[in-house]
């Protein structure tokens, strides 16, 4: 049973009889995750003394500018679930192809592998903006004895064992699932330890925040502008409040408290849309459903998906059910 202040490490053992097929595994591969972003947090919270903000001259996969804090947070969370050995592989946003971890032994035994994206939002690091990370577990596909293969990580998001993500806020939390339910654990930075703080957390069946970067408005395909101009109309219990921060996790994090919608589009600049479905949207939307909400590409399920290449992109719409099937019903409308 739950209880309000229990410490994660406390939760993990309590509830590890949750994970299907596991001898210990996944409670440890979460907990070499929370190391990991506690040492990411400490860089974080000291970033404006010390050179780790700033562009570090290099491109990703993505094309995107690498930030210092980008390439110190990938750094972090690789070293620390390869040198615990617990995973067969790691694919990182931050990397054009995955990592194959064979163990110490060399004998490939291990059963999960994760893929992460190590900081979300990077690019509001030198405005102190709230920035976060984002992981998802699966179990392999491949046989267990053999190096680890792309189609471990091509799987679709209904085949997640865990998901969530670390906000790095005015406190650092964790959020995640294994599927049964959707905690949440604050980082007491005097102690160094997470404590249950969120348990349950659910999103409301309705809300009054629509999240969306209306700058890029012109170059949305018509359903969503559509849904946007009902958003804003004065009607009911519209207009709904416009709040959009950039950083995908601060984004659902606040909407999955208050109630809102989060909306990351196709559109004429991003034809596929600009969020990843391995790295962002599956792991989301299992949090996402976890907690009573909806998560789709406006018109499938996200978690239906079946990924083709590590990189691909989708458009993203989750948050409460109530306002994401109004949002379909929209697209709907406009496509037919």
């Amino acid at each position: 049973m739950a209880r309000i202040n229990q410490s994660l490490g406390e939760f993990i053992i309590e509830n590890q009889g949750e994970f299907a097929y596991s001898s210990g595994e996944l409670s440890r591969l979460i907990n070499s995750i929370r190391l990991a972003a506690k040492m990411v947090n400490h860089e974080v919270n000291k970033a404006g003394l010390v050179d780790i903000t700033g562009s570090a001259g290099e491109i990703n996969t993505q094309g995107e500018d690498q930030q210092k804090l980008d390439v110190f947070a990938n750094n972090v969370f690789i070293q620390t679930l390869t040198n615990r050995e617990i995973v067969c592989g790691i694919a990182s946003e931050e990397n054009e192809d995955f990592i194959t971890i064979s163990g110490s032994n060399s004998d490939h035994k291990n059963k999960y592998v994760v893929l992460i994206d190590p900081l979300d939002g990077s690019s509001n690091i030198d405005v102190n903006v709230s920035v976060g990370t984002i992981f998802s577990i699966y179990r392999r596909v491949t046989p267990l004895g053999t190096p680890v293969q792309v189609e471990d990580f091509l799987q679709p998001g209904n085949l997640q064992v865990a998901a969530g993500y670390i906000v790095y806020g005015t406190s650092t939390m964790l959020v995640y699932t294994t599927g049964h339910g959707v905690n949440g654990f604050t980082l007491n930075p005097a102690l160094g330890t997470y404590y249950l703080s969120h348990p349950n957390m659910k999103f409301p069946e309705e809300g009054h925040i629509y999240s969306v970067n209306e700058g890029n408005y012109v170059h949305f395909p018509q359903g969503i502008k559509d849904y946007i101009k009902y958003c804003q109309k004065e009607e009911g219990d519209r207009p709904y409040t416009s709040r959009y921060i950039g950083s995908l996790v601060s984004d659902i994090h606040r909407n999955m408290i208050k109630g809102g919608i989060y909306m990351y589009p196709k559109s004429s600049k991003a034809a596929k849309g600009k969020l990843r479905l391995l790295y962002e949207c599956n792991p989301m939307a299992f949090i996402v459903e976890q907690a009573g909400g909806k998560a789709s590409d406006g018109t499938t399920r996200i978690m239906e998906l079946k990924p083709t290449e590590l990189h691909e992109r989708v458009p993203f719409i989750c948050g409460s059910k109530k306002m994401v099937e109004k949002a379909e019903e929209f697209i709907a409308r406009a496509n037919s």
